[in-house]
């Protein structure tokens, strides 16, 4: 558990978190204009508290435990490195609580969780024209230059 500059405390989500984790998990996939079955937000919360699973949520909580920032971090392998790759998959801050560095905060509290597990390396993605997100992913980190292309199974 760490505490920002903002007064804000990011910790791993617990299972008393769900009522304030899901509104926000849905806004964000309706900021990326998506809806997922009823079923995949259960499945995903029980993912995201299960410790066998290589997937972790982090949180960001103001002073009066507000939710106001998640993180959705997997684990996986990789073929260009011994190590294990850490997937920063969703990163949503909530628009009343942006511009005051909970996404840098989640962002390096993810970093953190990377480095307790040895990962070689921490990436995520983002689309080309989410200019407000990629002022800070810019400020933090480098741009691979990698195309994400996907191909309907």
């Amino acid at each position: 558990m760490t505490t920002s500059p903002t007064q804000q405390t990011i910790r791993p989500l617990e299972p008393q978190d769900r009522t304030q984790w899901e509104p926000m998990w849905r806004a964000y996939l309706a900021f990326y204009e998506t809806t997922l079955p009823e079923a995949q937000y259960d499945l995903t919360w029980q993912r995201l508290l299960d410790a066998s699973e290589p997937m972790h949520a982090l949180g960001a909580f103001d002073a009066n435990d507000r939710l106001a920032g998640i993180a959705h971090i997997i684990f996986h392998r990789s073929c260009w490195l011994p190590e294990s790759t850490c997937y920063l998959q969703d990163l949503f801050v909530d628009p009343t609580s942006r511009g005051a560095g909970t996404g840098a905060a989640l962002i390096e509290a993810t970093a953190d969780l990377a480095r307790q597990k040895q990962a070689g390396r921490l990436y995520w993605l983002t689309q080309d024209h989410n200019t407000t997100a990629r002022r800070l992913y810019d400020r933090v980190a480098a741009a691979s230059g990698f195309v994400q292309y996907r191909k309907p199974l």
